[in-house]
């Protein structure tokens, strides 16, 4: 192997290490609930080596949606066998198709998915497959972009792992102008969800990343060190383990080493099967001349990789070089950072021979030279009997950009808005000390806002009665089918939630959860449609049983809505806690969610006067939420599908599931991990996963050239420059030319002042940095000012002030919309007055239509 030294290692260990051998040698097996495998093409089944079926092109028919008749090009690798022996029998037949086209598969159990790929150009009498360009996307998640295979003299397998919780996948192929696209095979499988954790050590900054959840992965390397590839044959999740030969940059100073698979004992936490194989723990890489104390001694493996985006590093370990315990500490190191100080692996496992594993996030920023170098090496902080370093396993996994992209940006002038570029870094570098300058400035200003915020000596007496109440699920009955205890009296004791249904009650309503009455899937689970005993309409949100990833939204909301009433955002009519049930019930606003009336389906359109006051009343809900409170509330995922518009269509801010109380005094944000829905995102917040009020008014920003424009805030079948809405509409404004990507329904309905004064709100809203955002009461003031002026448009034949008149009559802070002229808020958590358009206890529906 390329120079290295290979030793076979067989040491005594204690003889209970081996009393469990029996139990542990077999693979363990992983039944996943989704498992589509389908060789395209193909006209019969395929039975692979490793013992899976991949489904023939008929019996997949039934997956696939085109209009085309697409064309299956079979065994035309025959005339190649020879010289491309290696290829297994996916590769042999492959789909083409001429238009867009897709797969959508049924998803069973919400979670982790692996979507496998296989690409190879045949030869075809009709079709050059070299030739081909395409795109491949998976809902909102831009797999490959542009892409093609010229080199016919090796297969091309593309491996990913999506996090999904819809009730259906697809897998669209949208090939370019005059040219197709193909595939030879398709995997799509569900994976176990804790196979990545939520959180990770960051390397450049040095801390904890958190909400890996929220993103795809792409499996860029997946290594063996030290040892022999592991076929899917051999794993528990039918991966590939390829060998580490060529990526290690000093052979001459790595050496090989094994024991038996059956050495190899899992801990009973931790590192499992599924994590990965024995056959990789049982191989390694260890330093050539062990005993050599020198720190500069690293065994180092280098990769290349695109350097925009952020990787997720995975290194698996094993001693099973020690003869004792404790006697092995050595370095790891990212692109030469260090990512552990004398990693002691028998204190982390209490064994030798004992499966761990470390995973790491690279920021794209830390990627100097296009590569991540990995390296291990002797510590010099603590002495080892004999200087060591080993390394069994190695992955790296591409994250996806804000963009929901793991291939390219979507700008031609540059990268996606939430994405940082280098030389955008040195600006912000450049900036920074200047920003130093004027932070005890903003500080003051910051106190001085939330002063006048701070609520009146008769309110912090009511404040005893409405105070949050943290609901503790170790109380509750969410989590434990074995627990009889409810902990509805206890929360009910501390907040006015509403009433409490019985889960009988709740049957009753939804005619026992009939399928026929889901309105809505979301990722919390499913929204039912019901009907109270005196026939008044329902909204009833049931979490999914099977899965604990909604307590913290269920929790949020319950807290939330207890406290908050106000015209403009939803309120809870009550919830069930029984047999570890999480729903909530809410009363069915007829409207819907807002996109369905702009875009995307057959409903009336909306006038431009009401999609004004739609957008006005969102605000003044929005702008409740910031100044409602002490702290104030931050949404976290304002959209269209998340504004909810009642019979008369006045709208309401719902889903506050992602909700996060905003920062104190003494603070100017919220440190948390980056949750919300791509194309509505702060760049600012995903860059610095720094959450402020400014991070709602960037999302309600999108919001507004979204109802203006009429299109998605993402829509990854456009072209490049116009796949994200935010960058599209502020180049066209930049340019003159934004009345040509306005809705064609409005055109000739809007006066220019209108017009004018709305984009010039909605431009603010998307400034790059939070600083220069208005607040939310400073756009409602706009809004709202443009409402005016529509209705003073020669059609309407009204007066209006000018504008220089309207600036100088503009209210002062103590006048801001949401305050009365002596400057108490005119909207206050339960203590509120009729001016306020608040309706206490008035029946409306949360939850959008469409899940996150």
């Amino acid at each position: 192997m390329r120079g290295r030294k290979h030793l076979f290692v067989i040491f005594a260990f204690p003889l209970l290490v081996f009393a469990n051998v029996t139990t542990s040698i077999s693979k363990v097996k992983f039944t996943p609930a989704d498992n589509y495998l389908i060789n395209c093409g193909s006209p019969d089944t395929t039975l692979v080596d490793d013992g899976r079926t991949f489904k023939s092109d008929p019996q997949s028919a039934s997956y696939l949606s085109t209009d085309q008749t697409v064309l299956a090009s079979v065994k035309s690798l025959q005339e190649k066998v020879t010289s491309f022996s290696s290829a297994p029998l996916l590769y042999h037949t492959a789909r083409i198709f001429e238009s867009e086209s897709m797969y959508r598969f049924l998803v069973f159990q919400p979670g982790r998915h692996w979507v496998r790929l296989y690409f190879y150009p045949l030869s075809h009498p009709d079709y050059n497959l070299t030739s081909a360009m395409f795109t491949v996307t998976s809902d909102s998640i831009v797999l490959l972009h542009d892409f093609s295979v010229k080199d016919t003299s090796k297969v091309v397998f593309k491996e990913y792992l999506i996090n999904i919780n819809s009730s259906q996948f697809t897998l669209k192929f949208s090939p370019l102008r005059k040219s197709f696209a193909f595939i030879n095979a398709i995997e799509f499988v569900s994976a176990p969800d804790d196979l990545i954790p939520d959180s990770a050590a960051a390397v450049s900054p040095v801390g904890d990343f958190n909400g890996l959840s929220q993103f795809a992965f792409e499996v860029s390397y997946r290594l063996n060190i030290g040892g022999p590839i592991v076929t899917p044959k051999n794993d528990t999740l039918w991966r590939t383990w390829l060998p580490d030969d060529q990526y290690m940059a000093f052979p001459e100073g790595a050496q090989n080493v094994s024991v038996p698979l059956k050495t190899i004992i899992y801990p009973d936490g931790g590192a499992t099967p599924l994590i990965a194989p024995r056959s990789v723990y049982a191989t390694a890489d260890r330093m050539a001349d062990a005993g050599v104390p020198n720190s500069n001694f690293k065994l180092t493996w280098e990769m290349d990789v695109d350097p925009n985006f952020s990787y997720l590093i995975r290194m698996h370990f094993c001693d099973i070089v020690s003869k004792g315990l404790n006697e092995l500490y050595f370095n790891v190191y990212v692109n030469e950072i260090v990512g552990v100080s004398s990693l002691d692996l028998s204190t982390l496992t209490s064994d030798l021979a004992t499966p761990y594993y470390k995973d790491f996030v690279l920021n794209a920023t830390a990627i100097t030279n296009g590569s991540i170098i990995v390296q291990v090496g002797p510590s010099s902080n603590v002495q080892s009997i004999l200087p060591n370093a080993i390394l069994n396993g190695l992955e790296v996994m591409k994250i996806s950009n804000m963009a929901g992209s793991l291939d390219g940006l979507f700008s031609s002038g540059g990268p996606h808005a939430g994405v940082m570029p280098r030389s955008r870094g040195m600006r912000i570098a450049a900036a920074f000390g200047l920003i130093l300058m004027v932070t005890t400035l903003i500080l003051l200003v910051m106190g001085i806002v939330r002063w006048r915020r701070k609520p009146s000596k008769g309110w912090q007496k009511q404040k005893t009665f409405s105070s949050w109440l943290p609901l503790n699920a170790s109380y509750c009955s969410f989590m434990s089918s074995k627990s009889k205890t409810s902990c509805s009296t206890i929360i009910s004791s501390g907040l006015n939630l509403g009433r409490v249904f019985t889960f009988n009650e709740i049957k009753n309503a939804t005619k026992n959860f009939d399928e026929k009455a889901v309105i809505g899937v979301g990722g919390f689970g499913k929204v039912y449609l019901g009907e109270s005993e005196d026939g008044t309409k329902l909204a009833i949100k049931r979490g999914n049983p099977s899965s604990s990833q909604g307590i913290n939204e269920f929790q949020t909301e319950i807290e939330l809505l207890s406290k908050l009433r106000h015209r403009h955002l939803v309120s809870l009519i009550g919830y069930c806690d029984e047999q570890s049930e999480m729903i909530l019930v809410y009363e069915y606003m007829s409207n819907g969610p807002l996109r369905d009336h702009i875009y995307g389906s057959d409903l009336p359109t909306l006038t431009w006067k009401q999609r004004l006051e739609i957008c006005i009343g969102s605000a003044r809900g929005l702008h409740y939420l910031h100044t409602g409170s002490t702290q104030g509330i931050i949404h976290r995922d304002i959209k269209t599908t998340n504004i909810l518009l009642d019979e008369d269509f006045v709208a309401k801010m719902a889903d506050f599931g992602l909700s996060k109380t905003g920062p104190s005094l003494e603070q100017t944000h919220v440190s948390t991990a980056v949750k919300g829905s791509f194309g509505y995102l702060d760049p600012e917040y995903f860059r610095r996963q720094q959450l402020t009020e400014k991070s709602d008014v960037y999302s309600f920003g999108v919001v507004l050239f979204e109802v203006l424009c009429a299109r998605p805030a993402l829509d990854p079948a456009l072209p490049r420059e116009q796949v994200n809405l935010a960058e599209w509409a502020m180049q066209q404004h930049r340019k003159g030319c934004l009345e040509k990507i306005i809705d064609p329904h409005l055109a000739g309905t809007i006066s220019p002042e209108a017009l004018r004064k709305y984009v010039e709100a909605a431009e603010k809203c998307l400034a790059e940095y939070g600083v220069d955002r208005p607040t939310m009461g400073d756009v409602l003031w706009n809004l709202e000012y443009a409402l005016q002026l529509e209705s003073a448009s020669p059609q309407s034949g009204l007066k209006v002030e000018n504008e220089s008149e309207k600036e100088n009559s503009k209210p002062s802070s103590s006048e801001q919309p949401g305050t009365n002229s002596k400057g108490n808020k005119e909207a206050q958590l339960i203590d509120i007055n009729d001016d306020s358009g608040v309706v206490l206890g008035s029946p409306l529906f949360l939850e959008s239509f469409q899940g996150r």
